[in-house]
């Protein structure tokens, strides 16, 4: 099934979420390291920001034209915070055991393949066009073309 130009954006996020949860899955000793900066960096400038997105726009979205009491929503967020509690613990010492890379990588990818499979075809059915493209304007924002910069800080 082909992607809504909505959640477009999000799905774009799920395939680098997806490369860097494979390089955890696949981690060994010697590349443990690159696996977890890979990691962090991907944190830091898309994972983070990608819940939010999804916890503050696309299922609040879905709660206003579908009943949100459906476990597969709590599982959504129940596997956000699982994922940012390890995301938080490898942040602050930048290193975990192996298995627990692994394991990340595991439940990163796990989590990609449940909303792009279950989640967001639900949403696509529940959400009139009209409320998919609000989703699009919140997810992606238009660009300022007025050719002015920002004030310096």
């Amino acid at each position: 099934m082909k992607r809504s130009a909505a959640l477009a954006p999000l799905s774009r996020d799920h395939h680098h979420a997806l490369v860097v949860a494979a390089r955890l899955r696949r981690a060994t000793p010697e590349t443990a390291a690159d696996a977890t900066d890979a990691f962090l960096e991907y944190w830091e400038r898309d994972g983070r920001q990608h819940f939010r997105e999804e916890e503050e726009i696309l299922l609040p979205a879905y709660a206003e034209h579908a009943s949100p009491h459906r476990a597969l929503v709590a599982r959504v967020l129940v596997e956000h915070v699982q994922i940012r509690a390890l995301a938080n613990t490898l942040h602050r010492s930048d290193e975990l055991e192996l298995s627990s890379l692994q394991e990340l990588g595991v439940q990163l990818a796990d989590h990609v393949r449940l909303e792009e499979r279950e989640l967001f075809p639900i949403i696509e059915k529940a959400l009139p066009a009209a409320a998919l493209e609000r989703v699009l304007r919140l997810l992606v924002p238009p660009l300022d073309t007025s050719g002015d910069l920002p004030p310096a800080a």
